[in-house]
């Protein structure tokens, strides 16, 4: 998130308000002018550190919990922290190679490419991770009717997307194994290559009249297609890791823990996250920023991927405000940008070649979100 205007400090406030934020995401721990002058970041004696940490609590940027002698970073202090003094950091060779590793991989199912990519990106910044596919107009390549016993199959349909959905289909009535091959035949007849939209009464009519007597399948298959092609549309989402909030000290109340959990399991809450950023962006929404009331003491870090015809899905990391954003972006960044390099190849390849790391910046920018 870009440009929230805040009050001017000068450079030596600063270096503290650095010093203090960076060291409060190591430790968990309220931090005192004594610990920052153990720490030889700053030439600076501890009674300037305390005069000025001081100051930065009356203006807002530094908070000092009811029972410590020691501050902790503020909303609008992460805000500052997070546009303007925040170091841009590089990947190491292994996590690179790691996100190489994970996208070189022939994934013929964009549900499990997805699903992998959270699980990656939740195990390198050990927080929840969020992937959001891109939503998209699909069409079904392929059904399969998978007969289980003489009143139960599955409905299986393969989209153009290369995901793939299925329903267990359990009947009042029985129904013989060649029943379900016929509508299988019929289906990927008359039902393949052709969008929501498409599949009208008449449709349904004309495959009625091909598979004789079914006693309404028919129409409980194509609502089965009509229900797929449409949360297609909607976009999927795909969480991984929620565990490592338990992990963490601000949620070792089970109640505050729960509650975002919950919204974490939540879909609808997670495809309304803001995905009208451009390529390029890293979003972050620090604590009370968040429109979900649920992440009031959360932050929620976002890259997005370009999945081709102008559509955009996203990558996240939901976690405490004492997070590594500087880390998260960076990471986030690079598996966004893996991500838009396979998605623009007809198919994901047999041999994907490494991406190459991006050379960071070194000349004494910091990160622009």
């Amino acid at each position: 998130m870009r440009g929230e205007r805040t009050l001017e400090i000068g450079d030596r406030k600063k270096k503290i308000l650095t010093a203090v934020i960076d060291e409060y995401i190591a430790t968990a721990e309220p931090v005192g002018s004594k610990s920052i002058v153990e720490s030889g970041v700053l030439d600076l004696s501890s009674a300037t550190i305390r005069n000025e940490m001081a100051e930065l609590t009356a203006m807002g940027f530094l908070e000092q919990p009811h029972t410590s002698a020691g501050r902790i970073p503020s909303p609008q202090g992460y805000r500052l922290y997070v546009n303007e003094l925040m170091e841009r950091q590089r990947l190491s060779i292994d996590e690179a190679d790691a996100i190489n590793d994970s996208l070189s991989q022939k994934m013929k199912q964009l549900d499990k490419m997805m699903s992998d990519v959270g699980k990656l990106a939740s195990s390198m910044t050990h927080y929840p991770a969020v992937a959001l596919a891109a939503p998209v107009a699909s069409t079904i390549k392929r059904f399969d009717l998978i007969y289980v016993d003489f009143n139960t199959f599955i409905a299986v349909a393969m989209l153009s997307n290369d995901s793939v959905h299925n329903k267990l289909i359990h009947l009042p009535f029985s129904v013989d194994q060649g029943m379900i091959v016929r509508l299988a035949s019929v289906f990927n007849t008359n039902f393949v290559g052709i969008q929501e939209e498409k599949i009208t009464p008449t449709l349904i009519g004309s495959a009625e009249r091909a598979c004789g007597d079914t006693m309404g399948l028919v129409s409980v298959i194509a609502a089965f297609a009509i229900d797929t092609l449409g949360k297609a549309k909607e976009g999927q989402s795909y969480v991984t890791g929620e565990t490592h909030l338990l992990r963490l000290p601000e949620f070792r109340d089970p109640d505050k823990a729960r509650e975002v959990m919950s919204y974490l399991s939540d879909s609808e809450h997670l495809l309304g996250l803001p995905n009208d950023g451009s390529d390029d962006d890293i979003q972050v929404i620090i604590g009370p920023e968040n429109v979900a009331k649920e992440l009031k003491d959360s932050s929620v870090v976002i890259a997005r991927y370009n999945a081709g015809d102008n559509m955009k899905g996203i990558i996240g990391i939901v976690g405490p405000t004492r997070m590594d954003y500087s880390g998260v972006a960076a990471k986030l960044r690079y598996i966004a940008e893996g991500l838009s390099h396979v998605l623009a190849m007809p198919e994901a390849p047999r041999g994907f070649e490494k991406l190459q790391i991006k050379e960071m910046n070194t000349n004494g920018h910091k990160e622009d979100v």
